[in-house]
């Protein structure tokens, strides 16, 4: 009996399983449970666990900086998060470590990584860079040089980056968008705003003018991205525009599945008489109606080349030469755009 077979009869990936052995957040509780039944059914011991009193491992430290209206407490339920996890956790299987995750304050998480670190000691960290500044980063991996930074990149600070390449992205997105014939785009911004956003902002814009195409302002809303929820004051604005754009470009998927939903709140079809385009390729963006377009982020790829990185500075001596890893994006086409239509 392998991991895959108890994947297959419970009907889940091979992280899901993985996460639920390990005790790891990415799944729901009833999925957990479902797991942990069939592990027991079917006397399923890891083979990884016949294994310990034979070595024990050393321990990768995943830190998260809690900030508000951002990461908080509850951010390993967001789905591009937790499907971060869920690969970083069926990854680490093939390294000689355990992953522990760690959330702190951003304003005090040297004083609160120093107290961990003591407890319990680690090989190497991996931190979540989505919301702190290049100061912030800085600090951190002057005291702890053995790290990589996730989801964020700053080429002047000597350390290890792995990161999405937001203005590839964003650059695809409008040329797809071009593609299909659509002129009159409107453009989506999440709130609040993170370097990722800037930078698909900046590629996005950047293709549209090649095609000397602009976005007026009133095509240009504002839309929280952290949940899916209709906002009153964005529904408001759509209803009373004279002129709908054929097509809509959000930062990230959440805001373009808020943002279906508010255009057929208002009647309006998608993608019938708007388009809508998301970027992260979320779980979710398959299941709304109509099914998203979006730009997908290759989460297994990113905990891959984390991974790997870091392993190479663990093993390597004092004179390891940082990379700054950029992860291309690609174009998932689904229901949700179509060809302009006059």
């Amino acid at each position: 009996m392998k991991l895959e077979d108890i994947a297959r009869l419970a009907n889940v990936s091979k992280s899901a399983v993985s996460l639920a052995l390990n005790g790891k957040a990415g799944v729901s509780e009833e999925t957990r449970l479902h797991i942990l039944q069939i592990v027991e059914e079917n006397n399923y011991v890891p083979l990884r666990n016949t294994n310990k009193k034979m070595k024990k491992k050393s321990t990768i430290r995943f830190i998260a900086c809690k900030s508000p209206n951002l990461i908080t407490e509850q951010y390993q339920n967001l789905p591009f998060f937790s499907e971060l996890l869920s690969y970083l956790s069926a990854e680490i299987a093939s390294y000689p470590y355990d992953l522990v995750i760690s959330t702190f304050d951003a304003t005090t998480i040297l004083e609160e990584l120093a107290e961990a670190e003591k407890e319990q000691p680690t090989a190497g960290l991996i931190l979540l860079g989505t919301n702190l500044n290049a100061e912030e980063i800085n600090r951190i991996q002057q005291k702890y040089p053995k790290i990589v930074v996730l989801d964020t990149h700053h080429p002047h600070i000597s350390a290890n980056f792995v990161s999405i390449n937001n203005f590839l992205g964003g650059y695809k997105a409008a040329d797809y968008l071009l593609q299909l014939s659509h002129t009159k785009i409107g453009y989506v911004m999440g709130l609040p705003r993170i370097k990722n956003f800037d930078e698909r902002k900046s590629g996005f814009f950047a293709r549209l003018e090649e095609a000397d195409i602009s976005v007026p302002e009133e095509h240009v809303f504002h839309l929280s991205a952290m949940q899916i929820q209709e906002e009153a004051s964005v529904k408001e604005a759509i209803a009373e525009l004279q002129d709908l754009p054929s097509a809509l470009f959000c930062e990230n998927d959440y805001m373009a599945i808020s943002m279906i939903k508010m255009l057929q709140s208002l009647s309006i079809k998608v993608p019938e008489q708007v388009s809508v385009l998301g970027f992260d390729n979320i779980n979710e963006s398959k299941v709304i109606t109509p099914e998203l377009t979006t730009v997908h982020v290759k989460k297994r790829d990113i905990a891959e080349q984390t991974l790997a990185l870091l392993s190479k500075q663990i093993k390597a001596d004092t004179n390891f030469e940082t990379r700054q890893i950029q992860v291309n994006t690609s174009l998932i086409e689904r229901t949700s755009c179509v060809p302009f239509q006059k």
